[in-house]
């Protein structure tokens, strides 16, 4: 959708919802970029395969997590790897297939003259066709009724309706997509082997301030809460000693609390994750039930030393850090500090 058409029916719109479903206003999907895809089968049903291995096995192990594909997960793998065939302008860089969803990377070599979704939905139409002809309807439907569950996917559909995007922007950002997309077996087999960490509770009443949170709630009630807080005219020296003064008070049994926005702060942050040390952080980005924490916090989530909390509604775009943001998350940091 062009901006014009996308401002000229706003007012329409009704109230705004979370969506992992928009695209990007004004991108014209035709022109050469590179795509990271995310889709979910309807109903999130494990159908494309089933998780192996143990979370904590080393990447070379033949126990590192992995998805072992069903049958229709090894169509859904040909269909994904034959898109190039039906749209040459279109090169498949990757793909990890997940029991209930998809995350693949596409790259538009050069301007279509169609628009690029549609080669997503010739990719979705051949897996339909071999979720119809591999039987899958008709076990889905038994096992409902079976269940007692309503039958409300017997029309043949294997994927829910649209996906959703990320378009490359910067330098590095291409390698961290395919690093995601290697990681996600392990990370699904942390969450199943520390599914607590990994579920975000909402209504988490600290004061007068409503949080959402991810990881270990448990941290809250340290006794001893230090708040991490730097000015940003810190000199490097002075945020290497804040650095050292902060994981010192962590190493003798202190729960660092930061939303981590000046640089020295941000340093802490970092120190106190590569030192496995217990940290809670504000973050500004609202939360939805589908929210996890990044690829950087899981091993701090599995192993109960982080958690993060977010005082504000999740919103789809992330708006720019105001004074008064910043204010209030300090002001929130101060306060969980002093509770018991």
């Amino acid at each position: 959708m062009d901006k014009e058409t996308f401002e000229k029916h706003k007012p329409f719109a009704g109230e705004r919802k979370p969506s992992m479903l928009r695209r990007r206003v004004g991108h014209d999907y035709q022109s050469r970029r590179i795509y990271l895809i995310t889709m979910t089968v309807e109903g999130r049903r494990p159908l494309l395969g089933r998780l192996v291995g143990n979370a904590d096995a080393a990447d070379d192990s033949p126990e590192a997590p992995r998805v072992e594909l069903s049958p229709l997960g090894l169509e859904v793998q040909r269909c994904w790897f034959s898109i190039h065939e039906y749209y040459p302008e279109v090169e498949v860089l990757a793909l990890q297939l997940m029991p209930d969803h998809l995350h693949g990377i596409l790259f538009v070599t050069k301007h279509m003259e169609q628009h690029m979704s549609l080669a997503v939905k010739g990719f979705k139409v051949g897996c339909n066709k071999a979720y119809r002809q591999l039987g899958c309807v008709a076990a889905t439907v038994l096992q409902q009724r079976g269940t007692g569950v309503k039958d409300d996917r017997s029309h043949g559909f294997l994927w829910s309706r649209g996906f959703n995007d990320h378009i490359l922007e910067g330098a590095g950002e291409l390698e961290r997509w395919f690093q995601y997309l290697h990681d996600n077996p392990r990370r699904l087999a942390v969450r199943r082997q520390h599914p607590d960490y990994f579920r975000v509770r909402f209504g988490i009443t600290i004061g007068t301030q409503s949080y959402a949170a991810i990881g270990n709630r448990f941290l809250l009630q340290h006794p001893e809460k230090v708040q991490v807080q730097c000015s940003r005219r810190l000199t490097d020296e002075e945020v290497a000693a804040t650095v050292e003064r902060m994981l010192g008070k962590a190493r003798h049994g202190a729960v660092l609390v930061s939303p981590a926005i000046s640089k020295g702060e941000q340093a802490v942050m970092r120190a106190a994750l590569d030192a496995r040390l217990p940290l809670v952080f504000l973050t500004p980005w609202g939360f939805n039930e589908f929210s996890r924490p990044g690829h950087q916090y899981y091993e701090a989530c599995a192993e109960g030393r982080f958690l993060i909390l977010a005082p504000w509604p999740h919103e789809n775009q992330r708006m720019p850090l105001t004074r008064g943001m910043c204010l209030a998350l300090n002001a929130m940091t101060a306060a969980i500090c002093q509770e018991g």
